[in-house]
Order: C-alpha cells, then structure tokens, then sequence
C-alpha cells in the first residue's frame, strides 16, 4: 500500500472506550485519559508519553499517529504495523532526559522492551520480546521519535 493511501485509513480504535477502559501502554491509567488524547493530535508532554503512545499506535493499529511522530530525517517508509502481530505488553526500564516524569531538555533516552506475538511463517505463532533503547528529540514544543538500538529477544 503507498504512503499516500494508508495515511487515509482511519486508525483502529477500540469501539465505545471508556476512561476506565486500560490503556494498551500499561500507565494503569484510562485510555481515553492516557494515550487517546495523543494518537488523536495532542502534542506529548514527554518523551516517555510518547514512545508509549506509539506502543498504543502499534497495538490498535494508528499507522497515522506513527508516521507523524516519527522524525522525517529517520522515518522509514510505511507501513509500520505488521499484520498477525498481536502486542502483549510494555515494560520501560528508564528514561533520561526529557523522557520521565519531566519535560526538561530536547533530547531523551527512553528503553523500553516491548513483549509481541507474530506469525512464525509455518501457520502458527511466535512469542517474541523487542528491547530498545530509543532515542527522541523536541522540535517546535513537539517530541519526535528518532530511532533506536534495539534487539530481539526470546
């Protein structure tokens, strides 16, 4: 699918949420109070938001929230979700910079493994683990997911 048609597919959201509803990002809190509010435009107020709200992107399948939060300068062409992937959990481990609690700074180090369930390419299913320690940068008061050493584990 070209970068110009799969931009116009609206995301897959989760029908009816409600604010109790669990965020797919594992905050604890709602997902209409947690990553919704960014997946639908709002600016991240820090790096870790972000990189959270892009792991939500990846789990409901936001492949509009993931092209604008990328960096153009790194950004890959899309798509960026993998059909038959099925995302089973985030577990961040540390931020420095502007990617914890705090918005200070213009650069940030979020890492992060991210827990995932894909087609092993003989007809069944894989349980497969990503870690990554991603790098972000502010630009214009919005955070920007630049890119990241990452490794695949078992």
């Amino acid at each position: 699918m070209s970068a110009a048609l799969w931009r116009d597919v609206p995301p897959v959201r989760s029908a009816g949420a409600r604010p109790t509803d669990p965020c797919p990002c594992g905050s604890g809190q709602g997902f209409t109070d947690c990553c919704e509010p960014l997946l639908d435009g709002a600016p991240a107020p820090t790096a870790q938001a972000l990189m959270r709200s892009r792991y939500t992107a990846f789990v409901v399948g936001d492949e509009d929230h993931l092209f604008r939060t990328w960096h153009p300068r790194t950004r890959p062409p899309g798509p960026y979700c993998q059909p038959g992937t099925r995302w089973l959990g985030l577990t961040v481990h540390e931020c420095v910079g502007g990617g914890g609690e705090s918005a200070d700074g213009e650069e940030a180090l979020v890492e992060l493994t991210a827990r995932y369930e894909a087609p092993d390419g003989r007809g069944g299913t894989v349980v497969n683990a990503l870690h990554e320690r991603s790098t972000f940068l502010r630009r214009a008061g919005r955070w920007l997911y630049v890119g990241g050493e990452h490794q695949a584990l078992r």
